[in-house]
């Protein structure tokens, strides 16, 4: 069930496609519903554990790695339409975009950094780095967090429309400043 929520997205999509009913501009409504998804997924994915521990519900763990999962594969279906129908795949127009324009930079360097999270996301992986240095590399979900808002706050910057990004970064905020007061109630 989970699966196929976490694709319903991506079958909307497909099918807005093959119907010719993403708009005036599909490909603009493409890239941007991609990135919406991404950060809505990375929103939930950070949601998890304090719901999880506030709602005392264990079996909500299951999910996480699953919804992050999604999320890298919403953030790189981002990136490929970007690349496809935004720049029609030319590497030197993309390098050159993505050192042009900060919003650009911003949401490439988020990309980065979730691409180990995405890669380590196995138990596997989890054996061989060790459980303390797998932990410290999966921290990076917090700047990948605020590298997102700050992508879409510039993205939207351009057209002075906040509200959205303002829910957003409202949301991060909550749930990384419930990781904090969290953190610091664990160490007294």
């Amino acid at each position: 069930m989970a699966w196929l929520l976490g694709l319903l997205p991506f079958m909307w999509l497909v099918w807005g496609a093959s119907h010719d009913a993403l708009g005036a501009n599909p490909a603009e409504y493409v890239i941007r519903a991609t990135g919406d998804w991404t950060l809505r997924l990375l929103c939930l994915t950070l949601a998890v554990t304090p719901l999880r521990v506030q709602f005392g519900l264990p079996e909500l763990a299951r999910f996480r790695r699953l919804l992050g999962l999604f999320t890298y594969f919403y953030v790189v279906l981002h990136l490929l339409c970007y690349s496809w129908l935004d720049m029609g795949f030319e590497v030197e127009d993309i390098a050159h975009d993505i050192a042009k324009r900060p919003f650009i930079w911003v949401g490439f360097s988020a990309f980065v950094l979730l691409t180990p999270l995405a890669a380590t996301s196995f138990n596997a992986a989890i054996r061989w780095l060790g459980a303390k240095r797998w932990q410290r590399l999966h921290k990076a979900v917090y700047g990948v967090a605020a590298l997102a808002v700050l992508h879409f706050f510039w993205m939207r910057a351009g057209k002075n429309n906040f509200t959205e990004v303002g829910v957003y970064a409202g949301i991060m905020a909550l749930l990384l400043g419930w990781r904090v007061r969290h953190g610091l109630r664990s160490k007294a």
